[in-house]
């Protein structure tokens, strides 16, 4: 059997982005520590910037709360955010004259998938990021943490992992 590891957090007000990227932040860290999830520094900014960019746009475009929740499976982290609006997001074709509305792209550009589900409330938005460092063949998955793992844990504590 796979374990599976997961984390979510529920954000309301202004100060949820930071916080959300906090959470993305002790969620790895705690994968590396505490379940030997080999988490590149590549994958790690890639999953905090897909976590800014898909809790962002939520907070933007949604009326009330949105929900991440960030899951470990198999050599990947998934990325989703669920949010209330019903409206699925418009993504742009590339143009870099446009100023703004690039979190799509960025999203898409580090995702090996992006996939957009209406719900009975809202839609769920899913992006999911590869753990290996994008080179063929490359070690993904568990393997030994790295020596930086002594980060002190947010005010949310500790994560509730599912296994």
């Amino acid at each position: 059997m796979t374990d599976v590891l997961s984390v979510s957090g529920l954000f309301e007000g202004g100060e949820d982005i930071a916080v959300a990227r906090e959470l993305a932040r002790t969620f790895l860290a705690d994968a590396r520590t505490a379940h030997g999830v080999a988490v590149p520094e590549r994958a790690e900014g890639a999953v905090e910037l897909v976590v800014s960019e898909l809790v962002t746009n939520a907070r933007k475009h949604a009326p009330g709360p949105c929900l991440l929740t960030l899951e470990v499976v198999g050599d990947a982290v998934e990325v989703s955010v669920w949010d209330s609006n019903p409206v699925l997001p418009a993504v742009h074709a590339p143009d870099p004259t446009r100023i703004g509305q690039h979190g799509l792209e960025i999203v898409m550009a580090l995702g090996q998938s992006f996939a957009v589900h209406r719900e009975p409330v809202g839609k769920r938005v899913t992006a999911v990021i590869a753990l290996g460092d994008g080179i063929p063949g490359a070690p993904v998955g568990r393997g030994e943490p790295r020596k930086d793992e002594g980060r002190a844990r947010s005010a949310l504590g500790a994560p509730d992992h599912g296994h």
